[in-house]
């Protein structure tokens, strides 16, 4: 884009703090669907039979959907516009709904008759989580591609911290949920095969609020309508209509830091689809000493997980708020810092025999967790220039997807070759291995050269202009 253009470009605002809150709002519902996902996935399928080593194929499934469904979102946003709606919002909309229908079957694989560990049960369970997956995805991607289309890049951090907050607020009661009911007297054992009601009752009153979150959003948010946009964007919208554009073209352009912050994701997420799969494993092994799935002692080692994923939750928000302040020159420091403290708190995550222990190392895992979910998409955001930020959204959220597919196929020969080596430990061992992939992640972030985009040319020409007019 030559120099004319860019003085064409109209700079985009300042947003109050109460705009960049209501416009992450709804993210808590959605993050409440993944929390519940994430949390209770590994319960659920060892409940209805599954076999702790082939659980690595159930988590395949997630990211794979997210790895379809995300660019694609991106894609088919940049070129919508319905009236009244918007370019993002309906894709929240039809996410929602359809999220929200597979979050009542879910849980319920195990109650339709089909028996403990039959195929009927497992792949009912396969297919639900599949399309919980593909639907919360396509519900999610609208939240961060908002920011991208409606924030400058002076605001950006700030409202990538609130997402995050906003986020962790919606996980924070998902995973209390299980936890909270049983308190409250809720059943938390079943038949063999048959998932809790305490799991049960969360994912149906996680899907409510999913619904009720996700409508505040579609009558709060007003997106900028085409004109507006182009005009913050400075994109000019004849010659985008003779542009030839496709995901290919678009991925063989994308900016550097593109790559190089994929680099670092891949280290950071590896782990975290470790930690999902192994960790209540883990917590039973070591604390509960038992790896019997239908007994009341893994049960509470569930709700247990469910508790210190909360801790973790908390320990974002707060963390989040340190890095709402983040400038150029410490984002990357604090991006390397929190992958370090993550690694501190897999490693342990893996021996601890305590409770104490266990909420400590998840303090730990809550600060890598708003780190690598806030940070990274500030430094690739400022690096787009505003005409295809969706479509680079969504394929970056690949860097997310394909680790963890990568650490589910991995998983079939590492677990059963840990758990030998640790003598029926495998779940621990297996946290273990994540810790050093986010040593090594912490290290590679320093291959990353952040980089404006063209709206930040923009303003620094505007800033130019009137500095040149003040002295003059």
């Amino acid at each position: 884009m030559d120099n004319s253009q860019r003085k064409k470009r109209k700079a985009m605002p300042d947003l109050a703090m109460s705009v960049l809150m209501l416009m992450t709002f709804g993210n808590l519902g959605t993050s409440m669907a993944f929390s519940l996902q994430s949390s209770q996935m590994s319960r659920i399928f060892q409940t209805i039979g599954a076999d702790p080593t082939k659980l690595g194929f159930f988590f395949i499934l997630p990211p794979l959907a997210g790895m379809i469904v995300q660019p694609l979102v991106g894609w088919f946003s940049d070129h919508t516009w319905i009236p009244k709606i918007g370019r993002r919002l309906p894709y929240l909309i039809v996410g929602s709904v359809v999220a929200m229908i597979v979050m009542f079957l879910l849980p319920n694989s195990g109650s339709f008759g089909f028996g403990f560990g039959s195929m009927a049960a497992l792949w009912f369970g396969a297919i639900s989580i599949l399309f919980m997956d593909l639907m919360s995805n396509m519900s999610m991607q609208p939240f961060k591609m908002m920011i991208g289309d409606m924030v400058n890049d002076k605001q950006k951090d700030k409202a990538w911290a609130w997402q995050t907050i906003w986020s962790n607020v919606g996980s924070f009661a998902a995973y209390l949920f299980p936890f909270g009911l049983s308190a409250l007297g809720v059943a938390n054992v079943a038949a063999k095969g048959v998932v809790p009601a305490t799991v049960r009752y969360s994912f149906y009153i996680g899907a409510i609020i999913l619904g009720v979150t996700a409508l505040f959003t579609v009558f709060k948010v007003h997106e900028y309508d085409p004109e507006t946009y182009n005009e913050y964007h400075g994109i000019d919208p004849e010659a985008q209509k003779k542009e030839k554009t496709s995901i290919k073209s678009i991925l063989k352009n994308a900016p550097k830091v593109f790559w190089t912050l994929g680099l670092v994701e891949f280290f950071s997420w590896v782990s975290f689809q470790y930690l999902w799969t192994y960790a209540p494993g883990a917590l039973s092994a070591n604390i509960w000493h038992t790896t019997d799935a239908t007994s009341a002692g893994f049960q509470a080692a569930g709700n247990w997980y469910g508790v210190l994923s909360a801790v973790q939750t908390v320990a974002s928000i707060l963390y989040g708020y340190v890095l709402s302040h983040l400038n150029d020159k410490t984002r990357k420091p604090f991006y390397s810092l929190g992958l370090v403290l993550a690694a501190g708190g897999f490693a342990m995550l893996a021996f601890c025999h305590s409770k104490v222990m266990s909420i400590v190392a998840f303090i730990f895992i809550g600060i890598g967790w708003v780190t690598i979910n806030s940070i990274p998409f500030t430094i690739l955001t400022n690096a787009l220039d505003g005409k295809h930020d969706g479509t680079y959204i969504g394929l970056f959220n690949c860097w997310i997807c394909l680790p963890q597919i990568c650490a589910s196929v991995a998983s079939f020969a590492l677990y059963p070759m840990f758990t030998k080596m640790s003598h029926g430990n495998g779940s621990a061992m297996m946290i273990l291995f994540g810790a050093i992939f986010f040593i090594i992640g912490a290290f590679t972030v320093w291959v990353v050269k952040e980089t404006k985009g063209n709206n930040a040319a923009a303003a620094t020409e505007k800033m130019e202009a009137e500095n040149l007019d003040t002295n003059e």
